[in-house]
Parts: structure tokens; sequence; C-alpha cells
């Protein structure tokens, strides 16, 4: 979101297609609120159904002028929820929410590390702000209401040992960083790495930038095993950073999932709640 769109954007309601996608885009911002998670510009664009992420740029801002009239209206602050979609590369919201952070100061001219502790806080406020319900329901717009209940139970009941294919696309992995995103340069992966949950990564990378997981999934891996992979990223970012704070390491680990296909859209908005970047169709050989 540029700062020209942060000013010119009209609220929410209206005619206008960003308008829509904004009545569209406003409850999926308010899940990833709720489940504390930021969500990739692209990740929005793929969930709104818009093929270009850049045209999001009136979307987010129409939903900046609407939390501006409902601060008005309830005569206090309502959070900038569009302060949670940020770009891939540098994990920051585009310069047009300074526009709405901060009244006196360019935010485009400010050091990034003020501009992280602006943003860092304001996403705690967003993270922590007990009324989105109420600003969803004072805008006549729903919840998300999708559940994966029954296909958490499905992936839960799922097990067993490593396949062929499992382990010829685990090992092409470790030996083929790019394939998953890596500078080219990174050294060669080391699979089955133990955690000391008593878990295994099924690739371990040591990059200048960090410690990087990636699980794997094969081409014959269906919908619930991907649930499960999801999950698993989950686990091991948590435990992962615990080991680098506990060696007194500098906390970054990540935890990738790539799998061999695309990515089935029903599982998108899962994806984007538990925030696991996916890297999809990673070849075998």
């Amino acid at each position: 979101m540029d700062r020209v769109t942060a000013r010119i954007a009209e609220p929410i309601w209206g005619d206008g297609l960003y308008q829509e996608r904004a009545r569209q885009a406003l409850p999926i911002l308010v899940r990833q609120a709720e489940a504390g998670k930021p969500i990739f510009y692209s990740d929005l664009a793929k969930e709104l159904g818009m093929p270009n992420p850049r045209n999001l740029n009136y979307v987010l801002g129409s939903i900046g002028r609407t939390m501006q009239n409902i601060c008005k209206r309830w005569r206090q602050k309502v959070p900038p929820i569009q302060c949670l979609v940020i770009n891939k590369h540098t994990y920051m919201p585009g310069e047009g929410i300074g526009w709405f952070l901060i009244a006196k100061e360019d935010f485009g001219s400010l050091s990034s590390a003020r501009k992280r502790a602006i943003v860092d806080a304001e996403l705690s406020t967003i993270y922590g702000y007990p009324r989105w319900r109420e600003v969803l329901q004072i805008l006549d717009l729903a919840p998300v209401a999708q559940s994966f209940a029954e296909l958490n139970q499905v992936a839960a009941g799922r097990g067993g040992g490593e396949s062929e294919s499992h382990r010829i696309m685990k090992e092409f992995v470790a030996a083929h960083p790019e394939a998953v995103g890596l500078p080219r340069s990174t050294v060669k992966g080391r699979c089955e790495f133990p955690l000391p949950s008593g878990d295994r990564l099924d690739v371990s990378f040591s990059t200048r930038a960090g410690w990087v997981a990636v699980e794997v999934k094969s081409a014959i891996s269906d919908e619930a095993d991907i649930v499960r992979g999801l999950y698993q990223c989950v686990k091991y970012v948590a435990v992962m950073r615990a080991v680098e704070a506990s060696e007194k390491r500098e906390v970054g680990a990540q935890a990738l999932l790539a799998i061999a296909r695309c990515l089935p859209s029903g599982l998108v908005p899962l994806k984007n709640m538990l925030g696991v970047t996916v890297v999809e169709n990673v070849p075998s050989k």
C-alpha cells in the first residue's frame, strides 16, 4: 500500500471493486488477528482470487479508512488491522501504512529499526485487541466460519513409515536448496536432523540468514498428510527457537513445507492462519 493510495482510498462501503474486495478481506484479517499471525500480500491475494497482489493497495487503504471511521464513532482507537499484510521479503507492510500509524512523521523517512519497532508494537496491539468481532458486526460482515476440525481429525489418525518417494524427494531437497528458495550457495542440508524433543527434521539447512528446516511431502501425500505437514512446521519452529534460545544463539529459525504438488485451495486459509510458508511443485529429481 503506497502513501498516495492510503490517502485517497474510500471506506469499505461502495460499489468499487476494491471496496467489494475490502469487505471480503476484512474477515480474513480478523481471522489472522485472532490467530496472532500476519499474512503475506501474495497469500491474501490468493485467498481473494486476485491474480496481482499489487491491486491490494486500494483494498487495504479502504480498510484503513474504515478503521479510522470506527475510531471516530467509538471515540477510541481501533488498531489499523491492515498492518497484518506484509511483504514476503521485508516482513513489513507497505509504506502507506505510515499514514495510519504516525501523524507528524513521514514513515518512509524513518530508519529501518524505527519502522520495525513501530510496526511490531502495532502488531501486538492488533493481536490483543478484543473487539474485532464487534468491528465486523457493525459493518454487517460475517466472521470467517470455516472449520478444519474434521480434516484435523483425519490427519491426526494418519501415520506410518517413510515411503521411497519421500526418501528420494528429501534427499533431492537436501542436495538442491534452490528447489525450496534458498541460495544455490547454501551448504548441503542434513537429512533426519535430530531435535532434543525427539523429533527429526526431514532436512536441516544452516544458512547465512539462520537455521531453516524443510518438511517434505512427496507426490503420494494426500490432503490429510499435507495438513499434518503444516502442523509439523508449527511444532518444529517452536522447538528450533527454543533450542536457539537455550544455546544463546540468535533466535530466527524457520520451517518450510515443501510439497510436490500445488497446495489444495481448501488448505490455503489453514496455511495462512498457521503462518506456514509452503513451497509448491518441488521436484524430486
